[in-house]
């Protein structure tokens, strides 16, 4: 939908309505790589590329895809540890929050955004959002273990996990899909099986993947990427 410049940048959070007039006035903004001096331009900010001092700043809602290492807390501030916001381009880190957790020790994919029906959407069990995680654990998967993911376990405290699936990948490694996210959920349901993890990786949430995306990286989502998130896909 078309919308004046100047209201669209301020509709970001980044930068107040003067604010946005001054950096017009200095050149900093680009349209789809063409600098544009004059707020009341109408643009699309769902369709065209629009950046700050050369990076691209998302005038819509923000979803953000992070491949987050090891050692990183899922908080947005902890008086201990390093948080994954940190890890969060910086115009961005006052606007979203993550969506669900990863542990300390586990990498892999996190999202992150300022639409809370969206984050709701993902977190919520009802909806069976899918989200794979790879693990290498001691011991080795069996066909029983196999049985008993999918008919939901009960953990040692009485916590219920729904249905789950857990794919042998050879001695050592698996493949879980869960469709919640529980308190160590994944570590606690292979630890009830035996199988203690050594480490974890999600792989994949709501059909998107890493990718290429580099540890430690961040990236917005593209607009299909959203279409497909929001669908659970």
């Amino acid at each position: 939908m078309l919308q004046r410049l100047d209201k669209a940048l301020s509709n970001t959070g980044l930068l107040t309505r003067s604010q946005a007039k001054d950096a017009l006035k200095a050149g900093r903004i680009q349209c789809d790589g063409v600098i544009v001096w004059d707020g009341a331009v109408k643009v699309d900010p769902e369709v065209q590329a629009i950046t700050l001092d050369g990076e691209r700043i998302s005038v819509g809602t923000v979803i953000l895809m992070l491949n987050k290492p090891a050692g990183f807390v899922t908080s947005t501030q902890d008086p201990r540890d390093k948080t994954v916001m940190e890890l969060i381009p910086s115009q961005y880190r006052r606007r979203v929050a993550p969506v669900g957790r990863l542990d300390k020790e586990t990498e892999g994919l996190l999202l992150f955004t300022d639409d809370g029906d969206l984050a709701h959407f993902l977190i919520s069990p009802k909806h069976q959002v899918p989200k794979i995680y790879y693990a290498r654990h001691e011991g080795e998967a069996t066909q029983e273990d196999v049985a008993a993911f999918s008919q939901g376990l009960t953990l040692k405290d009485g916590t219920s996990c729904l249905p789950a699936r857990l794919e042998p990948l050879g001695p050592g490694e698996s493949r879980i899909t869960v469709c919640e996210g529980k308190y160590h959920q994944v570590r606690r349901m292979m630890a009830s099986r035996g199988m203690s993890v050594t480490y974890l990786e999600r792989q994949s949430e709501s059909g998107l993947t890493l990718g290429d995306l580099p540890r430690g990286e961040v990236r917005l989502l593209t607009q299909g990427e959203e279409m497909a998130l929001r669908r659970g896909n």
